[in-house]
């Protein structure tokens, strides 16, 4: 018997290293090599040990030593060479003498969520298009380390570089992961920079085929996300309207557009004070190179970007349109809403997850034109929030007012045409509810008049929880109609998962590409959040990730510290056994439930043979 050395190495680089114990056998080829059992790593002990070890073993086997003077570790050795020589397992048993009180573990790192996100990461192919891009092994790591950062704990790229070696990433990516410098991530933001394009339009493909999508109905919104700073070095770093209640701070505005499913097709980075309506004719083309030229696609869009030019510059992509109208459209259609005859009711389905819950009633009435099909739509649920939008703008109209006349009064602002802007710019803050009233400025009685237009309030308060939609598209009903635009939420919640579990705000970055990256990388953990999420709504749960991912958190991978009676250690790095629920979560993913592969490492400490424990070992 002798001893063979075998190293294996992993798809990270790193090497594992085995020794074998063998013998020489016979065969009508010539001799061979049998192997007998494995010993694990042998190092650091020196090589004679090694070398008393097999004879140590061999008089096991042959019966000497039995009782006194027995080495323990060839003793165990012989019985698992005996149990396999006996018809045994045939895999290779590992049997030591372990001294349980000292028995630790070390190492521990969070795993659970970190190994459904990569799997997705490799489900759609994320490394793939990188390679494709020409990106290199490590710039491809790190590039799963920002995204998988992102979609499980959101962080700066300066508070990444502690947080990696925290995680099993270490163990899959490699250990140099854990020694990254916050500059390597910020260079590899700049390489992933020019590639944004080719990636998305990969993903897009590659999900349609995995999730088999409809590629016929674009969703189109927009949003905004502030800076922390002054930001001087971004030029698109702007003020302008604020989705986060942030006016106080530099902005950019993201435009999104996303499927029926939510998946994204394409996003674009505007200058923080672009108007929304401006926005539409450049997506289209964005969206074009992303997906392709889509004739007869359905495009729907909210009210804020219906304007006749978008719609022209739709048409004239080749798609149609379903969007929300302008109130004073709607406003042409008074007499229709306020009566509910020939209305149509729409039966809404509850959610699986919450059977009981009560659907507010929704009514629809379709009616033709020439060129449009119009639906009226009324809401029971938006009754109150129209109210509540027309009544808070109202009031702070009332107050603005009033502090202009106090200005007037104590004498702040005198001429007669620096309070008529005045008066121009409360309106044009305020066009909601300025319109029902007669604000004049009096400059014989030096008054400010405001006069309420009771009929025009009453008439706004009977639309209240009423919307027009319109589409050039034929052959659709009312209901289908109205059940398109509400998918308009999948853009919605995209943002909000964008924002809030991705962090998608507040933006850190100063300059220009490294503020699109970071927004990219966001886009990029939203397209492995909604696969994940589509996938468990395939097999009909209704979760979202952040109960997934609290779910997944209790599964591990930890170092077992087994300490022998002989003075040898040996260390285990193994996952733990997931619990119950975090295993029907794999099975549900489609998921493996092992972690990795058990590495086990031998090392000497003298320490431990006389009981006492190392005080540098110790639970982690």
């Amino acid at each position: 018997m002798y001893i063979r050395k075998t190293v294996k190495k992993t798809s990270a680089g790193k090497e594992y290293i085995n020794y074998l114990l063998v013998e020489s056998v016979a065969t009508p080829k010539g001799p061979r090599q049998k192997i007998i059992c494995s010993l694990g790593n042998l190092q650091p002990r020196p090589r004679a040990d090694w070398e008393a070890l097999v004879r140590k073993v061999q008089e096991a086997l042959s019966g000497q030593r039995a009782f006194e003077g027995a080495d323990p570790e060839a003793q165990a050795i012989a019985e698992r060479i005996r149990s396999r020589q006996a018809g045994g397992p045939a895999e290779d048993v590992e049997v030591i003498s372990v001294r349980t009180d000292l028995v630790s573990t070390e190492q521990v790192r969070i795993a659970g969520p970190l190994h459904v996100g990569r799997h997705f990461y490799g489900r759609l192919g994320v490394d793939e298009v990188l390679s494709q891009c020409g990106l290199g092994e490590r710039s491809r790591r790190l590039t799963q380390l920002l995204v998988i950062n992102r979609l499980v704990y959101p962080c700066s790229e300066l508070a990444m570089v502690s947080w990696a070696p925290r995680t099993a990433l270490v163990d899959w990516l490699g250990p140099e992961l854990g020694r990254v410098h916050e500059s390597s991530l910020y260079r590899q933001l700049d390489r992933l920079h020019p590639e944004r394009e080719r990636i998305e339009q990969f993903l897009a493909e590659r999900e349609k085929t995995l999730f088999n999508l409809d590629n016929s109905v674009y969703l189109y919104d927009l949003t905004s996300t502030y800076f922390e700073g002054q930001a001087r070095a971004n030029p698109a770093a702007q003020r302008g309207y604020s989705r986060d209640s942030r006016p106080d701070c530099k902005q950019v505005v993201i435009g999104l557009v996303v499927d029926p499913e939510g998946f994204p097709k394409a996003h674009e980075v505007f200058n923080g004070n672009r108007n929304d309506s401006t926005t539409v004719e450049d997506m289209l083309k964005v969206l074009e190179k992303r997906v392709g030229s889509r004739t007869g696609g359905l495009v729907v869009v909210d009210r804020g970007m219906s304007s006749p030019d978008n719609l022209k510059a739709i048409l004239g992509a080749g798609y149609d349109y379903l969007v929300a109208c302008r109130p004073a459209e709607r406003d042409q259609w008074l007499n229709q809403f306020e009566s509910f005859e020939d209305w149509t009711e729409v039966k809404r389905k509850n959610s699986p997850a919450n059977p009981a819950q009560k659907k507010t009633v929704v009514r629809v009435k379709k009616v033709q034109s020439d060129a449009h099909t119009y639906v009226l739509c009324h809401s029971q649920a938006r009754i109150e929030k129209d109210r509540a939008i027309r009544e808070k703008q109202e009031s702070r109209l009332l107050t603005d007012l009033d502090k202009l006349e106090k200005r007037i009064a104590n004498g702040h602002l005198k001429k007669t045409g620096k309070i008529h802007e005045a008066l121009g710019r409360l309106k044009e803050r305020y066009p909601r509810v300025a319109r029902y009233y007669q604000l004049d400025w009096d400059e014989s009685s030096r008054t400010l008049r405001r006069e309420e237009n009771a009929e025009k309030k009453e008439k706004a308060r009977g639309l209240d929880g009423c919307y027009l939609l319109k589409t050039n598209r034929k052959g659709l009903t009312d209901e289908e109609i109205w059940r398109i635009y509400i998918l308009l939420t999948r853009v919605e919640n995209a943002f909000r998962c964008m924002k809030s579990p991705l962090s998608e705000r507040p933006i850190f970055h100063h300059l220009q590409r490294r503020t699109e990256t970071h927004i990219f990388l966001c886009v990029l953990a939203y397209h492995l959040l909604i696969a994940i999420e589509k996938t468990l709504l395939d097999r009909q749960v209704h979760t979202s990730w952040e109960s997934v991912c609290e779910t997944l958190s209790t599964h591990h991978i930890t170092t077992i510290v087994l300490p022998t009676s002989n003075g040898d250690v040996l260390r285990i790095r193994k996952g733990s056994t997931p619990e119950p629920d975090v295993s029907l979560l794999y099975h549900l993913l489609g998921v493996p439930h092992t972690l990795i592969d058990p590495v086990k490492t031998w090392t000497r400490n003298n320490q431990y043979s006389d009981g006492k424990r190392n005080p540098s070992q110790s639970n982690q």
